[in-house]
């Protein structure tokens, strides 16, 4: 059983694990955008090679200032934006418009830095289809109510540091995904994760595939031509009871590939899966832990920090460090970044190094059932042998 430790400001927790004496501390939590006009959530960040950061979000009106109850994870306003900071404290305050869907929001932005510094932003959309119109769309099609139709995954790129935006590219459908988009098109690749490029820059994406109704799997893609164009290969994970969604991926330093997986259906276990021979197979298995969805950093040392929103009470955002090859997630500490949430409706964590000894852990959070928000937390890691 792993052991829990609450991280507060200025709190130094020092644990032996690997061969290492680790120091952690937790400096401060941040806000890195809000706006009582907006519901803003599900983030992602980069560094860029002049160490400037990009933080990227998707943006929806709060639906409370036009009267109604409150905001849902659908909205056909909701846009892809982002913020930049030199120092991962300061934030310019007025976003820059990354991308609006012209057939209805956005979700999920999700960056990755590649080596030839063209920047990816990984994301899906939703139409919003009147009554009169859902009986004659070609199913099956995922409808998530309120008129939103699902219109499946696409992909941006820039090449000029964020500046300007590509027109959407479209991944290939899944063979196993069994759904047709808002417009009958088979839906395109999709999820909310990490990508990760490789040393032979090959770009690893999990994606999720509805592959029965009301279950999803996931899949392994992969592009060798930074990001235009993508095969498929390996089944990630499937389970003909749990299902496995949004996922980030990692590749440790012995070549294996490492799923970090969202589940449904299982008490919201964590799970991992890895694969040994490039993709093309995997094997999948429980954390032993609450908590989604996942992302990993290499930390300098080569240990990973692995980040995820905690949704039950106290709700919040924890972490735990496992080793080079992500072998000891069973008893790896678990560490409290936040325990301060107001709601579930919080998460969607990602790391980014900072220098070498200080991390940024960004996610979208709310106090008190308040405004949702970006924020971050900055913990310093100092291993020494």
């Amino acid at each position: 059983m792993a052991k829990q430790f609450l991280l507060t400001p200025f709190f130094i927790l020092s644990v032996l694990q690997i061969g290492y004496a680790q120091t952690i501390e937790k400096i401060k939590d941040i806000v890195i955008y809000e706006d009582s006009m907006f519901y803003s959530a599900f983030p992602s960040v980069i560094k860029r090679p002049n160490n400037e950061l990009f933080v990227a979000f998707r943006r929806a009106p709060d639906r409370k200032m036009f009267g109604e109850k409150g905001s849902d994870h659908t909205d056909p306003t909701s846009q892809l934006v982002m913020v930049r900071s030199k120092d991962g404290e300061n934030w310019t305050k007025t976003p820059e418009l990354i991308y609006a869907n012209p057939l209805g929001g956005s979700q999920d932005p999700c960056l990755i830095q590649l080596k030839d510094k063209t920047i990816l932003c990984a994301s899906y959309g939703w139409a919003f289809v009147n009554p009169a119109g859902l009986d004659n769309l070609k199913t099956p099609y995922f409808h998530a109510g309120e008129g939103a139709v699902f219109l499946g995954g696409y992909i941006l790129r820039s090449i000029n540091g964020g500046k300007t935006w590509s027109a959407p590219i479209y991944p290939p459908h899944v063979a196993q995904e069994i759904n047709f988009n808002a417009i009958g098109a088979p839906v395109p690749a999709y999820n909310r994760g990490a990508m990760y490029e490789a040393k032979n820059e090959d770009i690893y994406w999990i994606v999720a595939v509805t592959d029965a109704p009301k279950k999803t799997s996931n899949h392994l893609l992969i592009s060798k031509d930074k990001g235009l164009t993508w095969e498929q290969s390996g089944v990630v994970a499937t389970d003909e009871k749990i299902s496995f969604n949004e996922a980030s991926i990692y590749v440790t330093p012995k070549g294996d590939l490492v799923g970090f997986l969202r589940t449904a259906g299982i008490d919201d276990q964590a799970f991992i899966s890895r694969s040994q021979d490039g993709g093309k197979t995997f094997n999948w298995e429980s954390m032993g832990f609450q908590g989604h969805p996942l992302n990993a950093l290499q930390l300098p040392d080569g240990r990973v920090l692995l980040t995820y929103g905690y949704r039950h009470k106290p709700f919040g955002i924890r972490a735990r460090i496992l080793n080079a090859e992500c072998t000891d997630f069973k008893t790896a500490p678990e560490f409290i970044l936040r325990d301060d949430g107001g709601t579930s409706d919080l998460g969607y964590s990602w790391p980014v190094q900072l220098t070498k000894d200080r991390v940024l852990v960004i996610y979208y959070f709310n106090l008190a059932n308040g405004t949702r928000h970006i924020a971050g937390t900055i913990l310093e890691i100092k291993p020494t042998k």
